[in-house]
């Protein structure tokens, strides 16, 4: 008997064998054109379709003192520019430090190709000043306690400036000034004056309690600045008239008035600490 009689079903599965063979030859060869196609109209969509040629494919909204013309600039943008190899992120850093602006949001569309530029301006709320490599210099300062230069505050609005200075900004204390600044309604208008001293005390200055040192920006500025704000508004009927010449809330739960009359510069008396009532 020969070997096809003995195994009937062997030749059957030889011919299955090369058909799967080919099929995946075949699938093999579709993917390598599909992907080569693919990746032929990725480019031709990167380099021809999704580009932005003109300035009109740039939208900016939000703002009502920055123009499109000058986020372009600041931007470094320039035309033909493939959609794609801009970095929003790097825009909106580039921007925030270009532009009086608080907030930047970027966005890529691609139907049609364009850019999106969303602003929210910047309103300075105090003067400020700090101190550089070149001496002094003024300025002011948004709700945020972000710095803007005399140059960034062409256009910007001024909500009440004259009324409130910051004095000692430095980027290591915007955060304490921001919550400050956040607080500062709780005062009733009587914030004059916020000031960061060389070794990073924070000091304020109202019109009722005069200097308050509040101590170093750390956990319990928030408690302090609870207690100064109680302070400025309930400041004990036999205080008043007779302004503290400091207010030490360095421990928030036994805040001290110095009261010192008037003497002569060379002989200032002893000064009487009195913790008022009604204090948190």
């Amino acid at each position: 008997m020969s070997d096809s009689s003995l195994r009937p079903g062997a030749e059957r599965r030889r011919q299955l064998r090369q058909e799967r063979r080919a099929d995946r030859l075949l699938n093999l060869w579709r993917l390598v054109v599909f992907s080569t196609m693919a990746g032929g109209l990725g480019y031709g969509l990167l380099t021809q379709g999704w580009t932005l040629r003109s300035p009109s494919q740039v939208e900016v909204s939000g703002s009502r003192l920055v123009s499109r013309d000058q986020v372009i600039q600041a931007a470094g943008l320039s035309f033909p520019q493939p959609l794609l190899a801009l970095q929003p992120r790097q825009i909106i850093q580039t921007l925030s430090t270009a532009l009086p602006v608080e907030n930047v949001r970027v966005s890529r569309l691609m139907l049609p190709p364009r850019l999106r530029v969303e602003l929210v301006d910047r309103s300075a709320v105090a003067r400020a000043e700090r101190r550089n490599k070149e001496g002094l210099e003024q300025g002011y300062v948004d709700r945020l306690g972000n710095w803007i230069s005399l140059r960034q505050n062409l256009g910007v609005r001024l909500e009440g400036t004259q009324e409130l200075r910051v004095v000692g900004w430095n980027e290591r204390h915007r955060p304490a000034l921001a919550k400050v600044l956040q607080e500062r309604p709780a005062f009733g208008g009587k914030l004059q004056e916020i000031r960061f001293d060389p070794e990073g005390s924070l000091w304020l200055n109202t019109t009722d309690l005069g200097p308050v040192r509040l101590g170093p920006a750390d956990g319990q500025l928030e408690r302090r600045l609870a207690v100064a704000a109680h302070l400025n508004a309930t400041l004990p009927a036999d205080l008043r008239g007779r302004r503290p010449q400091i207010v030490d809330l360095s421990d928030p739960d036994q805040p001290e008035l110095s009261l010192t009359g008037l003497k002569p510069v060379t002989d200032p008396g002893p000064a009487t600490a009195v913790r008022p009532r009604g204090g948190q």
